[in-house]
């Protein structure tokens, strides 16, 4: 629903002005209650100001993501990119190339916060929840550390807010912070999580304790799918372990893991930092090794996890495969063709999942070039697809308190049923 940014240099200065668009919401979702109770952002608003989706995905990829790029936020790896791949692959546009192609490339900041807190956490202020736990959000770090953050969860406030923290980690530590930023993409990552050489690394992951501000040292241990490693978390014993989860996890070599060579926990009492020593993790290493067959069992279990249910939309079906290079060139034949052209448009795809895709396509963007069996069709699967969502909808709505928003998205509701 709102997509904000702010180009900068290399040394985070502004370049050009900032961008802070709305999207529409179109008339086969219902919206989620408890995400407009925080951005306070209606669907009507949307509606009103918004782009439509074709027009937003060709001003993305021709405006935002150009060449030699480089996207960075706060958890936008495993959140943001999600929505992004989703609404490009709904509208005929490549889902991946944004992240990596012509030079472009992505960062997170929060897994950068993460490895400062955990190793290098000097010259800046950490925020703590109620019960004494530590905590990373977003905007109680610019709180702490005096950096004006007035409207969280607003997209373009917490597009500041993300360039003024991942300043004040530059000026604290700059090293880290540079180290971080060279080793994001994942032929770099691979250097250091390497199979063929298996050697300890330090690794700060969401999935690990708090206790250790989300950091231990790692060891990996097999391939996983996609490329992927699995790593063992080196602060367990095999010996006592019970549990695999988390002591291994997949990790992925595309997602700009904060990973770093075990040589930085010996500078300011990083090994003391983490709650390791140098003897725990070799003998947690030796018992480890004596075991090949754990690896290999770990190995089999992480292969056999189905990785997504069967779609039952295409829009959903976004990795049940990649597209040919002939489905290719209609694709993009699809996304360059205006209202005019899309009403007689019906190229002969070969994958499965294109002509039901395409017909919501211009039942979003496009209703006017349908045609009237094409209506008819749009309209079942339109009110199919609401009736599925409606009792979320219906429930969550109960939990929103402010008065204004919960007759809105009442209305709102009612309009599109």
């Amino acid at each position: 629903m709102q997509f904000a940014g702010q180009r900068t240099d290399p040394d985070l200065n502004p370049v050009g002005e900032p961008v802070n668009i709305l999207v529409k919401m179109t008339d086969d979702a219902l919206p989620s209650p408890g995400a407009i109770n925080v951005t306070g952002i209606t669907p009507q608003q949307t509606l009103m100001d918004g782009m439509s989706e074709a027009e937003f995905c060709k001003y993305v990829t021709e405006e935002i993501f150009t060449p030699d790029t480089c996207a960075v936020g706060y958890n936008t790896v495993r959140f943001d990119d999600e929505f992004m791949r989703a609404i490009l692959w709904r509208n005929f546009y490549d889902p991946y190339e944004f992240e990596w192609k012509d030079g472009r490339s992505r960062w997170d900041i929060l897994d950068v916060v993460r490895l400062t807190r955990a190793l290098r956490p000097e010259g800046i202020e950490w925020p703590f929840r109620e019960d004494g736990a530590p905590t990373n959000r977003l905007e109680l770090i610019t709180k702490l550390n005096g950096v004006s953050h007035e409207h969280a969860h607003d997209a373009l406030s917490d597009v500041y807010a993300t360039i003024a923290v991942a300043g004040l980690i530059r000026d604290k530590q700059p090293d880290l912070f540079k180290f971080l930023y060279e080793i994001r993409n994942k032929n770099d990552v691979k250097k250091l999580v390497n199979l063929d050489e298996k050697k300890p690394f330090v690794y700060a992951s969401g999935r690990y304790s708090n206790e250790f501000n989300k950091t231990t040292v790692a060891f990996p241990i097999a391939p996983a799918r996609n490329g992927n490693v699995l790593v063992y978390d080196l602060r367990h014993n095999l010996a006592d372990v019970e549990k695999t989860y988390p002591v291994v996890k997949e990790l992925c070599l595309n997602k700009c893991p904060a990973v770093a060579p075990i040589g930085v926990l010996e500078k300011h009492d990083g090994w003391k930092k983490i709650g390791l020593t140098k003897e725990i993790v070799e003998q947690n290493l030796q018992e480890l090794l004596k075991h090949p067959e754990f690896a290999e069992q770990m190995r089999t279990e992480y292969e056999a996890r189905p990785e997504f249910p069967k779609a039952v939309e295409p829009e959903a079906a976004i990795y049940e495969g990649f597209l040919n290079d002939s489905d290719r060139i209609k694709v993009a034949a699809v996304r360059n063709a205006d209202s005019m052209k899309l009403a007689d448009f019906n190229p002969e795809f070969d994958d499965e999942r294109l002509p039901e895709l395409l017909l919501h396509y211009k039942g979003r963007n496009f209703a006017e070039c349908l045609s009237e069996s094409e209506m008819e069709k749009y309209e079942e699967y339109r009110k199919a697809r609401l009736d599925r969502q409606m009792s979320r909808f219906v429930n969550e709505l109960k939990l929103v308190k402010d008065k204004f928003i919960k007759d809105e998205l009442m209305l709102y509701a009612e309009s599109l049923m």
